[in-house]
């Protein structure tokens, strides 16, 4: 007899039979997809491959696992198992990223921005004001003076505008071939604005999903960028610090958010899945309702990619109780950032962990995570 938990255990929307009138029904196809679904993802974390591929750092289903069965297994303890954008301790939060986009340099910005941006954007969905920055340098040799001075210049710019100091740093320099010419790694620290914290596990059903303005520019920017692909189209990355926005949505609305995430690599469809399975609901996204730019649509349809799955880098998604759900796009409206925020779904409780899309054609399909990503290396 089996005792396992795990394997008993069926979901509430799954029932192997259901008594309705008095009579026993067997479950519908959809029924049984979603049980496995549940079954998969209520299992331990194994990594199955031997050696490290591209798609486990594009921030899909490989690279949960990598984090999940490697990282999290080796340093497990209580400020690291949310997995959230960063850590909060006490009054403070703290997080740390790196940078390998290609190429170093693309419209609308650059890796020294990017690398400012992206930290800013960490402490600020924990809720926190940035504060100082650290940044470390891994040099190709033969990367141009010029283009270094280029990038830590967009790198002070960004930091004068988010109102944050780089305070210290290291320098390494590799072999030519080695390195791209330059990766980045940054860390930083933000003291906390409010009392409650934010988390995805705090998500309930009726909340509201809002997503601050268009979504995929950057990715797809980056994509056109390295000239591989015979596209062309007005686009530029969206880069940009939230801590503003974050700070004027949290105002207007203070414990009413419950979860705040910038959308970057695995773009809105994996930022919502975390969500999904940390909360245990169910969120349901209208497609009609989804912000993109017909640029990006289009590059998107033109290359077979899903927009939802397209990496933002100046874009957050919000999840707001459902009785401000207007005051917090009110809030985000005002500000330049937040111009187009849209309500583009809701949370609901069935079945729980997943992200269901209502298509505009009236169907509704799953959006799961991704295993890689189709567009690497873009942060």
């Amino acid at each position: 007899m089996n005792t396992d938990p795990s394997e008993e255990t069926t979901a509430p929307w799954a029932e192997t039979a259901v008594r309705e009138a008095g009579h026993l029904h067997r479950p519908t196809r959809e029924d049984q997809v979603l049980e496995r679904i549940e079954r998969a993802r209520r299992g331990k974390a194994r990594i199955r491959e031997e050696l490290i591929t591209l798609a486990h750092g594009a921030g899909g289903k490989a690279t949960h696992t990598l984090i999940e069965a490697v990282f999290l297994e080796a340093f497990r303890n209580p400020l690291l198992e949310p997995l959230a954008d960063g850590a909060v301790i006490g009054d403070l939060a703290l997080t740390t990223d790196a940078y390998v986009v290609k190429p170093l340099f693309f419209p609308g910005g650059d890796i020294g921005d990017l690398a400012v941006n992206g930290t800013v954007n960490d402490l600020a969905m924990c809720g926190a004001t940035p504060r100082h920055l650290t940044a470390s340098f891994i040099l190709e040799e033969g990367l141009p003076i010029a283009d270094l001075r280029r990038i830590t210049a967009s790198m002070a710019a960004a930091a004068r505008a988010a109102d944050v100091h780089i305070v210290t740093g290291d320098t390494k320099v590799v072999e030519n071939g080695k390195a791209d010419g330059c990766y980045i790694t940054t860390a930083g620290i933000g003291a906390l604005d409010r009392g409650a914290a934010l988390s995805a596990a705090s998500v309930t059903p009726g909340d509201a999903v809002i997503v601050s303005g268009p979504i995929g520019d950057h990715g797809m920017t980056i994509m056109l960028a390295r000239g591989e692909l015979d596209l062309e189209a007005q686009l530029t990355s969206d880069t940009a610090p939230l801590h503003d926005l974050t700070a004027r949505l949290l105002a207007a609305c203070g414990d009413a958010v419950r979860c705040l995430r910038d959308a970057t690599r695995g773009g809105v469809a994996t930022v919502l899945n975390e969500i999904a399975t940390a909360s245990r609901t169910c969120v349901i996204l209208d497609e009609n309702a989804v912000p993109i730019r017909p640029q990006v649509r289009g590059a998107c349809e033109l290359l077979g990619i899903d927009p939802l799955y397209v990496a933002c880098e100046g874009r957050m998604v919000a999840v707001v109780a459902p009785h401000r759900a207007d005051a917090a796009l009110d809030a985000l409206r005002s500000h330049p950032l937040g111009a187009d925020a849209a309500l583009i779904g809701r949370a609901g409780d069935d079945p729980p962990g997943l992200v269901l899309l209502k298509t505009c054609f009236g169907g509704t399909r799953i959006v799961d995570l991704l295993v890689g990503d189709p567009l690497p290396r873009i942060c």
